[in-house]
């Protein structure tokens, strides 16, 4: 099942079953605050051990590849880039790890600005899933290899992916590098 498309399930029935906790207690209230805690505590750490894996391996391939113009930026430019499998894992640990700062910063804004306290129960299980499924996770942690939909750069993965019509995907091709390198559309090894 596509990720997307399992969030939205998982959510759904996360948020019925948060109706059901009595959240005028303020044991429950200290319970959810401490698995919200415990589920980012989790997070952190997996992104801390994947680092230090990246760190150990010290892969040096090259990596090379034709990155799409940002969605909505304006720009129709494509951007060659040019890096290696150490610093790409890096930089895709170090999204993730925004990522999920970004969401605490905006479930702490809602629980002690907003008074809102059934997101808790979601947001301390939403991200423990997407963290299962990163795919920097699946090669670092849990050993897998990087081949298929593991493969670098990795391809973005859409609600609708599959469904015909991605378009925005790296281009990986020698063709495309090549084109690329001709038109000076960068190139320049990214640190």
């Amino acid at each position: 099942m596509n990720p997307a498309i399992s969030n939205m399930v998982l959510m759904f029935g996360l948020m019925q079953l948060s109706k059901k906790i009595p959240f005028e207690d303020p044991m429950v209230v200290f319970y959810a605050r401490c698995a919200y805690l415990a589920s980012n505590v989790i997070i952190f750490t997996v992104y801390l051990y994947a680092r230090i894996k990246v760190a150990s391996k010290n892969d040096l391939t090259t990596l090379k590849y034709v990155e799409p113009p940002a969605p909505m930026s304006g720009s129709t430019e494509k951007k060659l880039v040019t890096t290696t499998v150490k610093e790409y894992d890096l930089q895709q640990i170090t999204t993730a790890i925004r990522s999920s700062l970004f969401g605490i910063v905006v479930l702490v804004f809602m629980h002690f600005k907003l008074g809102y306290t059934n997101p808790l129960v979601m947001q301390s299980i939403l991200p423990l899933k997407s963290l299962y499924e990163q795919k920097i996770v699946q090669i670092h942690v849990f050993g897998k290899p990087a081949v298929g939909d593991l493969k670098r750069p990795f391809k973005a993965a859409g609600m609708f992916a599959g469904a015909g019509g991605a378009g925005g995907d790296v281009a990986t091709d020698k063709k495309a590098i090549e084109e690329a390198e001709k038109s000076g559309l960068g190139g320049v090894k990214e640190e």
